[in-house]
């Protein structure tokens, strides 16, 4: 469907998909850098920018730390952020459990154009949310970094930070306290003494994924229990 444009000149692309892929997430995380490089080489343009929308929430919420096809299928999309000159819109508070092409489009539109102005116009803005870093062990916590910060973390809605699941050598996760300290996410449970896992937002329609920074842009779900760029 897209082979009758490349004669036409662009500028660079967005692309919005995914859904009917949660089921193989390993395999999206390499058809998309190969579609990234496809794309580029049709249109002879090896640096074209290449801006993508990481899945919004979707189906039933779930109260309990669990496994998710969709939450790998973000994954797959976030580690794409490694091929140079591509960008991320992130829609995790965006979705909606029973309509799986959502209605709150302008904001993913509006997320799209700080992307673009970035990455394709050279602009000098903050142009996406909360990426994950780093994480290090500190006794009973782990120490989360990220980049994308802008002009600081804070949680959306004033309330405690949630989403944040924690786990031990088991994997077996429970539901974290989580705290900013300056430009770093402070996340423990009581019950565990020595953390080695973290997640956020890891589930189909995560409740209430309320970490952003100032500029208004939410963090990507992520996992500490699998590599991620």
């Amino acid at each position: 469907m897209v082979a009758p444009l490349i004669n036409y000149a662009v500028k660079g692309f967005l692309w919005y998909q995914g859904e009917a892929n949660t089921g193989r997430a390993e395999d999206y995380a390499k058809l998309q850098p190969a579609q990234i490089a496809d794309w580029r080489n049709l249109w002879q343009q090896p640096n074209a920018p290449f801006l993508f929308v990481q899945l919004p929430g979707f189906m039933d919420m779930n109260y309990l730390p669990s496994e998710s096809q969709w939450a790998s299928l973000r994954e797959s999309q976030l580690k794409s952020l490694s091929v140079p000159n591509t960008g991320m819109a992130v829609a995790i508070d965006l979705g909606e459990w029973n309509d799986i092409h959502p209605d709150r489009k302008k904001e993913v539109g509006e997320r799209l154009a700080l992307a673009a102005e970035k990455i394709a116009y050279g602009e000098n803005i903050v142009y996406s949310g909360p990426i994950y870093q780093s994480s290090s062990i500190n006794g009973n916590k782990i120490i989360i970094i990220f980049s994308n910060i802008g002009s600081g973390l804070i949680s959306n809605d004033e309330e405690e930070l949630s989403e944040f699941a924690i786990a031990g050598a088991d994997k077996k996760f429970v539901w974290a306290k989580a705290k900013i300290e300056g430009d770093k996410v402070i996340v423990w449970n009581d019950n565990i003494a020595n953390p080695m896992y973290v997640r956020y937002a890891w589930a189909d329609n995560p409740v209430n994924p309320n970490l952003f920074n100032k500029e208004g842009l939410p963090a990507s779900p992520f996992r500490t229990d699998s590599p991620t760029p």
